[in-house]
């Protein structure tokens, strides 16, 4: 029976959809600890990195309407091959950071709770994978109800409650808190002479991925070629704007020492509410973090893989794995995600600290992403090329040349992001030779399977 389309989702909807999928508060403690510097990384990160993503994805959204998505974008320029790896790293990366995000839900959770069970690894792995396979389940009625579930958790928990710590963080300290954040001589001077600063860089960064996520929907979504654009134009400032603003108010509030890479919003709530004397606000505010959070993985469980699964045509999977319910949601693979998974939450046993193990698999998220990024730039310039004398909805301005410079800054930022991942931050207790060669190999482990999904492939074309 053929699916029915219903293309009903709207700027505004589409709008809340991306802002929820990349703006999390999980990201808001990893930058808020380098204070005032952080403006300067911000602003590099929009010029090397956001504001290139942004463009190129509207104009490559707005070029290709009837397929859209990283696969069929770097297969239209450099082949199916090409097109598959790009869509395997935007995938596998998802794996990797899982974990990450869910270790924020559920620190959050417990916190409110009791701060010790936060720090309890297998309490914390236990409820990482209940939550997860439960998401999993809420996916297979198809994206209308993520999209509709999504916007309303980004509104209730993400601007909400970012607005919310901003403004009573300034109460605070208009009621004599003291400032944890001191005005230093050289406010925005940051020391990008040491190496350690710039490991800022990859939480930024790894808070900005996703823009292009939404475009794999694009048969859903009503005037795809005017709606994105806005879309991620409307993104791009609420998410640079909650961002600055979020870390700005924790650091306020924490001692750059005492700042939690997980469990930072929440210390955050605990010291205002518990400077008001109304410590029992600060569950309202987790249960709202956490409310925030959900919605924004619902569009991150279903969106790169059906991303990945536009690779189906050219025979890298098997019939049984990729078939879809009467909701269009490959359930099977969906299951074998989960799965996969919850193997990677078992690195959390293995680490010395959760703030290593949470560090380390964000470092090799943001790599995999970054990898996939700088393919996408480069396919943008050659289809411009190729494609010059279409007329487009949306276009980058500057013609060929404008696309190069943009990507050429994409670029720039790809390459120093994934750099700047092998450089051990000074929260993180652990030898810096054990600290790359972790990185190294499991960069290798993710990679790898490509080799096997290609001979997988060939051996189809040969029968």
């Amino acid at each position: 029976m053929a699916i029915k389309i219903n293309k009903n989702i709207g700027t505004f909807a589409l709008t809340m959809f991306i802002t929820g999928a990349i703006d999390t508060l999980r990201n808001l403690p990893v930058t808020a600890a380098y204070g005032y510097q952080l403006v300067i990384y911000l602003l590099l990160a929009a010029i090397f990195f956001l504001i290139p993503a942004a463009l190129i994805s509207a104009e490559l959204s707005a070029s290709f309407v009837k397929k859209s998505g990283v696969f069929y974008w770097v297969q239209e320029a450099f082949g199916a091959k090409v097109g598959f790896f790009a869509a395997w790293l935007q995938w596998i990366n998802t794996l990797v950071w899982f974990p990450t995000i869910l270790s924020f839900i559920i620190t959050t959770a417990l916190y409110a709770i009791n701060p010790l069970l936060a720090k309890n690894k297998f309490i914390l792995i236990a409820n990482v994978i209940l939550i997860f396979w439960l998401l999993t389940f809420v996916n297979f009625r198809g994206i209308k109800l993520s999209v509709k579930f999504s916007g309303f958790c980004t509104a209730i928990g993400i601007i909400i409650p970012i607005f919310t710590l901003v403004a009573l963080s300034l109460f605070c300290l208009l009621h004599g808190y003291p400032n944890q954040l001191h005005l230093q001589a050289l406010i925005l001077s940051a020391s990008v002479k040491s190496g350690e600063n710039w490991t800022a860089l990859t939480g930024i960064m790894a808070a900005f991925v996703g823009l292009e996520l939404a475009s794999v929907h694009i048969q859903n979504v009503a005037n795809p070629q005017k709606t994105f654009p806005k879309a991620l134009l409307f993104s791009v400032f609420l998410i640079i704007f909650t961002m600055l603003s979020g870390s700005l108010a924790i650091a306020i509030l924490l001692p750059k020492s005492h700042i939690s890479l997980v469990a930072g919003v929440i210390q955050s709530f605990g010291k205002i509410f518990n400077f008001y004397h109304v410590p029992q606000l600060v569950s309202v505010c987790s249960s709202a973090v956490v409310v925030g959070a959900l919605g924004g993985m619902l569009s991150w469980i279903i969106s790169p893989l059906k991303g990945l699964l536009c690779a189906s045509e050219s025979g890298y999977f098997p019939s049984y794995l990729i078939r879809e319910n009467k909701y269009g949601v490959p359930t099977r693979f969906l299951i074998l995600q989960a799965s996969i998974v919850s193997i990677i939450c078992l690195v959390y046993i293995f680490m010395p600290s959760i703030n290593s193990s949470y560090w380390i698999l964000t470092v090799l998220s943001t790599q995999l992403y970054m990898t996939m990024y700088a393919i996408l730039f480069l396919a943008a310039v050659y289809l411009k090329h190729k494609y010059k004398n279409n007329n487009r909805i949306f276009s980058i301005p500057g013609g060929v040349k404008g696309t190069c410079i943009v990507a050429l800054c994409g670029l720039i930022g790809c390459c120093i992001t994934f750099m700047v991942g092998f450089i051990l931050p000074y929260k993180i207790q652990m030898n810096s030779l054990r600290y790359v060669g972790l990185c190294l190999t499991g960069l290798l482990i993710l990679i790898l399977p490509v080799a096997l999904f290609y001979r997988y492939q060939n051996l189809r074309v040969q029968e």
